[in-house]
């Protein structure tokens, strides 16, 4: 799986329950035969209130969340191993694991609004507009979305450009480029390369095809995917 900023927590039948934290390279995942998964995705910066720990605790790392949550996460099991398709599985993550409700601060507006803008914004003016200096910022973005603002813009942005490549056939790599904010190709080469060891063309060409049904979990609310 490319990085794309966002904090997962999964289920399977197999696995049991996992929480993966956003991360800064590719990862690959090996499962042998068909495994049906859901799962929860929060936006940066969404998770930590929920999980109770900073993110960066969790960047390119999963855990059980029974490591993380204890008995609270056995009887989320227990309700998951219960329910008899994927579908009420979903229902049953999603009653479990709606964040709590509470007044956004600077750094959680901050990160919405670069998600939003698939990280096309100055981090510094961002700071400024938070009322902190870069340095705090970073550290505290780092415990929000578990990445540094800086590389979670980068992030968004080359998960922004996977998109629009998506929704085409045969995607013009320099119109991407430059619709989704680098300053030429190469840059956009660079990234890619970066973020999962291959050219743009090699990774859409490669892009997981399996189905993964899933909440996202954003500042405006929950909306279901596939």
């Amino acid at each position: 799986m490319p990085p794309d900023g966002c904090l997962d927590i999964i289920y399977s039948r197999d696995l049991g329950l996992r929480a993966i934290g956003a991360m800064t390279v590719e990862q690959r995942f090996h499962y042998a035969g068909r495994m049906e998964t859901v799962g929860v995705r929060f936006h940066p910066g969404m998770a930590g209130a929920l999980l109770k720990l900073p993110a960066v605790v969790l960047t390119d790392e999963s855990a059980a969340l029974e490591d993380l949550w204890g008995s609270s996460a056995r009887q989320l099991r227990r309700r998951l191993d219960d329910a008899p398709a994927a579908a009420d599985w979903l229902r049953v993550l999603a009653g479990a694991l709606a964040p709590p409700k509470q007044a956004t601060g600077p750094v959680e507006r901050a990160l919405r609004f670069l998600t939003a803008a698939n990280g096309i914004a100055d981090v510094d003016w961002m700071a400024r507009q938070a009322g902190m200096s870069p340095r705090q910022f970073r550290r505290r973005c780092l415990e929000e979305a578990g990445l540094g603002p800086k590389r979670l813009a980068r992030v968004l942005r080359f998960r922004y450009a996977n998109r629009l490549a998506a929704v085409t056939r045969r995607p013009n790599w320099s119109s991407i480029a430059a619709a989704a904010g680098y300053f030429d190709q190469a840059h956009l080469i660079r990234d890619f390369r970066e973020f999962t060891g291959r050219t743009p063309a090699a990774a859409a060409a490669g892009a997981p095809s399996f189905q993964f049904h899933h909440l996202s979990i954003s500042g405006s609310g929950a909306a279901a995917d596939a």
